[in-house]
């Protein structure tokens, strides 16, 4: 259905005159009551935001505080001037209207600077692109019962056998419509246990997002994580609990999307959301100026990238698709270090030609993993189980897949999530462009991080000091071992340091490291432990 629009747009080109309607952020100077605010964080957080945050040492701040209505009041009110999202995190607000009439509002007083979407300006601030991977390719067959295959690649069903099936986990799904789900009895499992926590499109500003038939993108998504009938289809992640947001316009391609993403991704924080499903990418816009080039797509530059990384700090883990651009390279936000991008295998684990590969131009691995995204087991929006392509599709099968892990792992940290599925992966020791990592093992991830928390034998006092440390990390062990592996890695995932060690008491120069949170994996022979480690 895309392709076609996508025609029609580009037949209509010339005909549209793009030089007096402009779209731009304005960042704004400050904001209202911030030390009340974070004095008192129930009156911008709920609990649940608040508990995970201080369970997983996330530091609520000044980007929490909501933007100052005042100051959004004021530029409704601004000749010409349209307000169409804003961003607690940036403390922006994204608006539209005449290239004059918005360059007028840098006169305003709580106006920090005007950044305009259209590059040629000279305010010019690099926007995402939208790509082909809001396009899927339905098959005709339906296939009934099949689902299994896209699970067991990645042993998610091993976790379902263990009672891990997402229940306590939250996961926001930003997307396009999701036409029915209220009334489909896929759902009803569901919609009866009183999973769906809330809805909101931010394109049309209310709470409908079942109505919409512009696309049924959505639906789809869901289907694969929290579709349910009994004996034909399992969803990943049946009983997680679920928010539906609409930020997606899928009959045009404007960056005011990214901020939708963005707007979307802060009330995802607010509310307690543990993950984030994105199967959407942006890389060209309808107007070409707006379009991101390859080297805006170095995991820091696009405004929702930007706003995935702050996401990720902010401890929610996101896991997007990589795109259906094949050799063209991933979209954004798959570009994030912040986020976890998902490529797309076949049903035999061989990768799928459409699904965006990685570069050196992102700076962590991309795509991080992949899973079955192409003939992908659905339900459409009829109840209809079907078939169809696209890394929209392989991201939200391992998103619930890793909610059940997360699940049972619940004192791990978004980071730490990440790193052990990817080190569950089937080439973790030699990742490529286009499977990244590989095909994650979600069992022996968990096998893996149950063993290393309990370590094999309970007298061995394997201890780091000090911690934090500032330019020398010890590790004891109580007895010698021949060779004893140190293996740090950053909360993006990337290795850091690698050393090999006599046992007993050593000592590692971590110097060279950057201050922040690592995770040390201490490993011989005899056992195997992770640590949390804080470099000064």
């Amino acid at each position: 259905m895309k392709k076609y629009l996508l025609l029609l747009v580009f037949l209509c080109i010339p005909c549209i005159h793009y030089a007096q309607i402009e779209d731009a952020w304005v960042y704004l100077t400050d904001k209202q009551d911030v030390a009340q605010s974070l004095s008192n964080p129930i009156s911008i957080l709920t609990q649940k935001a608040i508990d995970r945050k201080n369970n997983h040492g996330v530091v609520i701040d000044e980007r929490d505080v909501p933007v100052n209505e005042n100051y959004i009041n004021q530029l409704k009110s601004q000749t010409g001037i349209t307000v169409l999202a804003k961003s607690k995190w940036f403390n922006a607000v994204h608006i539209r209207g005449n290239e004059s009439d918005i360059s007028a509002l840098i006169i305003l007083n709580f106006v920090d600077s005007i950044d305009f979407a259209n590059k040629n300006l000279s305010t010019l601030k690099s926007n995402q692109q939208k790509t082909e991977s809001k396009l899927e390719s339905v098959a005709t067959t339906f296939i009934y019962g099949s689902a299994f295959n896209q699970i067991e690649m990645i042993k998610g069903n091993e976790l379902h056998l263990a009672n891990y099936t997402g229940s306590g986990i939250t996961i926001a799904v930003l997307d396009s419509g999701f036409p029915n789900v209220n009334n489909m009895s896929s759902f009803q499992r569901l919609i009866t246990a009183g999973n769906i926590l809330g809805e909101y499109d931010f394109v049309d500003r209310d709470n409908d997002v079942y109505t919409n038939t512009t696309s049924s993108h959505g639906t789809w998504v869901l289907s694969s994580m929290a579709g349910y009938i009994e004996n034909q289809y399992v969803g990943t992640a049946p009983d997680a609990s679920y928010y539906l947001f609409i930020t997606e316009n899928a009959p045009s391609e404007n960056p005011v999307e990214e901020s939708y993403w963005v707007e979307a991704a802060e009330r995802a924080d607010s509310l307690g959301v543990d993950i984030i499903n994105t199967s959407l990418g942006y890389s060209n816009y309808d107007n070409p100026n707006y379009s991101h080039s390859a080297s805006d797509l170095d995991g820091n530059t696009t405004f929702i990238t930007k706003g995935a990384n702050i996401a990720f700090e902010k401890g929610m883990l996101l896991v997007t698709s990589a795109g259906n651009s094949g050799l063209s390279g991933v979209s954004a936000p798959a570009d994030a270090a912040g986020v976890f991008t998902v490529g797309a295998v076949n049903s035999s684990g061989t990768y799928a030609s459409f699904s965006s590969i990685g570069s050196t131009m992102q700076p962590t691995q991309k795509p991080d993993v992949v899973a079955q995204g192409a003939a992908s087991v659905l339900i459409r929006q009829d109840d209809v189980i079907i078939t169809a392509n696209g890394t929209s599709f392989s991201s939200p099968i391992l998103a619930g897949a890793i909610a059940c892990l997360w699940q049972a792992l619940p004192d791990k940290t978004n980071a730490e999530i990440m790193q052990i599925v990817r080190e569950s992966a089937s080439q973790f020791s030699s990742p490529d462009y286009f499977l990244g990592y590989g095909i994650p093992n979600l069992q022996t991830a968990l096998s893996n991080a149950l063993s290393n928390q309990d370590v094999l034998y309970d007298e061995l006092e394997v201890k780091i000091f000090p911690n934090p440390a500032n330019n020398v990390l010890n590790i004891s062990t109580p007895f010698d071992e021949d060779v004893l592996t140190i293996r740090m890695f950053n909360i993006l995932g990337q290795e850091t340091l690698t050393k090999n060690l006599s046992g007993g008491r050593n000592q590692v120069d971590i110097s060279n490291l950057n201050e922040g949170l690592y995770i040390l994996a201490v490993s011989s022979k005899s056992f195997k432990k992770t640590f949390k480690m804080v470099k000064n």
